[in-house]
């Protein structure tokens, strides 16, 4: 009976470790997605998918080693994670409203000097 369960211990280990090896593989496009993303919001959505898979790897290998610690760790980067993409959104939003107000701005700019040498103002 133990001979069972220690080829079943076999099978799940060859499981975790395959399915890390997986999300890995998908650690890195993402990685390649959060630097060469098109546009700000492909990266963000990029780095949380990143947070997500190595919230991921950290249950897994909890499982695989059996220490339960490796949880309340898993549930501190949740957190961190959050908080940084978070952060991440709050930045680029701001970037984004002073681009927009420059480009106001310029079209105000532009728009009041077109009306001084028509001689309207």
């Amino acid at each position: 009976m133990s001979e069972g369960l220690s080829t079943l211990d076999k099978i799940y280990q060859g499981m975790y470790i395959t399915v890390l090896i997986i999300l890995a593989v998908m650690l890195f496009a993402c990685l390649i997605r959060a630097v060469r993303g098109p546009r700000v919001a492909d990266r963000i959505v990029a780095v949380n998918m990143m947070g997500t898979m190595v919230m991921v790897m950290i249950a897994i290998l909890s499982l695989l080693l059996k220490e339960g610690f490796l949880i309340d760790i898993c549930l501190i980067y949740a957190l961190v994670s959050f908080l940084a993409v978070t952060v991440i959104s709050k930045v680029y939003i701001g970037v984004y409203e002073e681009k927009r107000y420059q480009s106001v701005e310029k079209a105000e700019e532009i728009n009041g000097e077109g009306d001084k040498q028509h001689g309207n103002i």
